[in-house]
């Protein structure tokens, strides 16, 4: 296979372009030089390279990865600083086989995780130094365990279902894989060490990405905090389906002088984990009637990107006689699919939705069609480019559904 010269040429051109961008700190740059790299990847990677990265070196990575959680080997080089360790000495922290250990600290050596000082000796990178805190090891644990489980079946499911399109929560990959009739919330409510873990793991999903709280993204003072009226509600943004609460901290600590209340709603067991004076913590279930009336916004963060649209059209209706028409707004923070030249963490999530809830991510037009069936109206989609999450804004449109 000859190589294309001219095409890597033309991206390593971009590369450069998109590197002075970044060094400007563009919006957008990173990202770019991501895409651009991979493009680049691509060009050069040999088939029978590709193949051995897909069939082996990412299925491994991702395997040892795991293993090391079990061994705390993030942990042990962390706290060891730059004198790193030896794969002897890491052996004899985590007692398991010295041989066992020096092969798996090579290949994270060569997919980047770790770095090497000498012959069999390794220290922390800053990815491992992260992998070590506690969110991102619960995100190892979980995306193995749990999705990595549900994409393996996916092969088998589709084949047996004669590749229909699974529409069912209770009846898709993720049940073939974990042998269960539950759908993957109520399964998780049932097995607390992965309800924990995916709970830590969603406060560290977005960390570090553009969130729409930056400035730039979306204009939060001029479309929210201006017109907050307290007479039709102390509340200034109801998170529906928040976690632990990590956007409302998000929220207060870029704006202050937010001028109101703000309200965390989730499942009861997630509820019970949060500690915090900052914002009032209330169980609710988002398939019955939204208790708090009249607030300015009411947010929605990776949360009807779970469901089908029957039951988006379900919650959304619970939310509506709750708003106040002209005044009340409702933020669906969420991917919005392009139809064209879609980013990889995009289409990876809309893949893991399918394995997970039998569910996709949605475009423009699939969300603005929810919306009119549960009686609001499309506003205005705010993105970046090559971003990966979209804040949609809707408003309720005077007719009740």
């Amino acid at each position: 296979m000859a190589n294309d010269t001219s095409k890597s040429q033309s991206i390593l051109a971009e590369i450069q372009a998109a590197g002075v961008a970044y060094a400007e700190n563009t919006v957008g740059a990173r990202e770019k030089l991501m895409s651009l790299s991979r493009d680049l990847i691509s060009t050069l990677e040999l088939p029978c390279e590709s193949l051995m990265r897909i069939g082996w070196a990412e299925p491994a990575l991702a395997t040892d990865c795991r293993i090391a959680v079990d061994l705390e080997i993030f942990s042990h080089l962390k706290r060891s600083g730059s004198a790193g360790l030896t794969a002897e000495e890491l052996a004899a922290k985590s007692n398991a086989n010295v041989t066992l250990v020096l092969r798996m600290m090579r290949h994270l050596v060569a997919m980047n995780i770790v770095g090497e000082k000498g012959k069999d000796t390794y220290y922390a990178t800053p990815l491992a130094e992260a992998l070590a805190e506690p969110k991102y090891r619960d995100g190892i644990i979980f995306n193995y365990d749990v999705a990595g489980t549900s994409f393996r079946y996916l092969p088998e499911y589709l084949k047996k279902t004669g590749y229909k399109l699974p529409t069912e929560a209770t009846d898709g990959p993720f049940q073939a894989g974990h042998k269960t009739d539950l759908s993957l919330y109520s399964w998780l409510d049932q097995t607390p060490p992965y309800l924990q873990a995916f709970n830590s793991y969603m406060s560290a999903y977005r960390a570090g990405k553009p969130s729409w709280l930056d400035p730039g993204f979306y204009p939060v003072t001029e479309r929210l905090i201006n017109g907050f009226d307290p007479d039709y509600s102390e509340v200034f943004l109801v998170d529906v389906g928040g976690g632990k609460g990590h956007d409302l901290r998000e929220l207060m600590d870029k704006y202050p002088e937010i001028p109101g209340k703000l309200v965390l709603q989730d499942r009861p067991s997630v509820i019970a984990t949060v500690t915090s004076d900052a914002f009032e913590a209330s169980p609710h279930d988002f398939f019955t009637a939204q208790p708090v009336k009249y607030a300015r916004a009411y947010h929605l963060h990776s949360v009807l990107h779970n469901w089908n649209d029957d039951d988006c059209v379900k919650i959304l209706r619970q939310l509506r006689p709750a708003m106040k028409p002209g005044y009340s707004r409702l933020l669906i923070n969420d991917i919005v699919m392009p139809r064209r030249n879609p980013t990889w963490p995009a289409t990876s999530m809309d893949q893991l939705m399918l394995v997970l809830n039998a569910v996709q991510e949605r475009t423009e037009a699939d969300w603005d069609k929810l919306f009119k069936q549960a009686g609001f109206r499309l506003v205005k989609v705010y993105s970046y480019e090559l971003g990966q999450e979209s804040l949609v804004e809707a408003e309720p449109d005077g007719e009740q559904p």
